[in-house]
């Protein structure tokens, strides 16, 4: 009797016991401070939100609850190679690495050895999957590609020459000189070219050059960020320079919006814009009942896209947490529905196809200029510097 009894108590005891979640480990070696917390802080919020939401639901599939393990790099190469070892030996699945290709590269050596798939927080660089192998992704619109865009938009607007502001300090800030391969492919005419370092506090001398110009430039392009772009702008307009300012993402930041009078009509390329009842809309919704506060950034929505993007590949998996499946499954998605567009790897080198937004500053507010495609032959080859 005593046997039946117990054999019957482990049965129920076995019937009610949970399913036992598997759990996903996201390796975050992001910039927490330095010059790129500015950017990764934004987008780790983002993330944070997909994650909730999905350990909310269950986890992925239901049943796949991530974790997340954070640490600073400090926006430093060295830091980053040093975080991503520490993280693929805590074996994560999934590493996530800085808004910048060239700390992100830093972490070539462990992201190929280990074979953990590694995506840029919004490091835009095409070079970035191109020198980082086959299991380096990036999670925002190319460089070229975001240059072909701006540089279509200026030539339909009747500009017919143009000046280029570039830094050779970073991959990211050489974007102009895509600009300027696109504007001449077009038709246009280039007036010529200045260089600064990250970091530089005064740009008179460059405003000077380009103000003594006759005739000036219609256009100038820089993809220039904070606290450079808002020095060299001021600069621009003081010295008597009225070209049209385009800028791209670096600039998507309350600082362009709270330039007054300078900043405006300043154009940019960016990850999306939040129109009536769109899931940029939604998830903008969501980040404030959340936080409490109102997003002031594309980059929030950003790390949200790249938290969905890597429940989707997990499911594409067939819910393996394997390192080497989820990879080879990130490399098919298409159409993936994120905040702020659809996004595909599927035929692509890891730099992902998706949408790219053109913002005019006015009034202190975003204008949604346009949301265009670029012409696919004029996006110029990755640049190697």
């Amino acid at each position: 009797m005593k046997k039946i009894l117990l054999a019957s108590t482990m049965a129920v005891a076995t019937l009610a016991a949970p399913v036992s979640a598997e759990v996903l480990k996201i390796g975050l070696a992001t910039a927490q401070t330095g010059g790129l917390a500015g950017y990764d802080g934004p987008v780790i919020e983002g993330l944070h939100i997909a994650v909730d939401e999905i350990n909310a639901a269950g986890g992925i599939n239901g049943n796949i609850k991530i974790e997340l393990i954070e640490k600073d790099v400090r926006s430093d190469a060295a830091q980053t190679a040093i975080a991503v070892q520490e993280l693929a030996d805590e074996g994560v699945s999934v590493l996530v690495l800085p808004c910048d290709a060239d700390p992100s590269l830093a972490a070539i050596g462990t992201v190929t050895s280990a074979q953990i798939p590694a995506i840029s927080t919004c490091a835009s660089s095409p070079t970035l999957p191109m020198i980082g192998g086959d299991f380096m992704f990036a999670n925002f619109p190319g460089d070229n590609v975001q240059a072909t865009v701006s540089a279509e938009w200026a030539h339909q607007q009747g500009h017919k020459s143009a000046y280029i502001i570039y830094s050779p300090d970073s991959q990211y800030t050489t974007m102009p000189l895509y600009f300027a391969d696109v504007f001449k492919a077009l038709g246009g005419e280039m007036l010529g070219e200045d260089t600064h370092s990250i970091g530089q506090q005064d740009f008179s001398a460059i405003a000077t050059r380009i103000a003594a110009l006759n005739p000036q430039p219609d256009v100038i392009m820089t993809s220039s960020y904070e606290p450079d772009f808002p020095s060299m702008l001021k600069a621009l307009r003081a010295a008597g320079v009225t070209a049209q300012m385009i800028g791209s993402d670096g600039i998507d930041s309350p600082t362009t919006f709270s330039l007054g009078d300078t900043g405006e009509g300043v154009v940019f390329t960016t990850a999306g814009h939040a129109t009536e009842g769109s899931p940029l809309a939604d998830f903008n919704a969501k980040y404030e009942a959340t936080t409490g506060s109102v997003s002031e950034t594309v980059f929030n929505a950003v790390g949200y896209d790249l938290i969905i993007v890597v429940a989707e590949a997990v499911k594409a998996a067939g819910g393996s947490t394997d390192p080497v499946a989820i990879r080879n499954a990130m490399a098919e998605l298409e159409n993936v529905r994120g905040a702020t567009s659809l996004i595909t790897y599927k035929g692509t080198n890891g730099m992902p196809v998706r949408e790219v937004t053109l913002i005019r500053v006015k009034d202190g507010e975003r204008e949604l200029v346009a949301q265009p495609s670029p012409t696919a032959d004029l996006i110029p080859a990755p640049r190697m510097q």
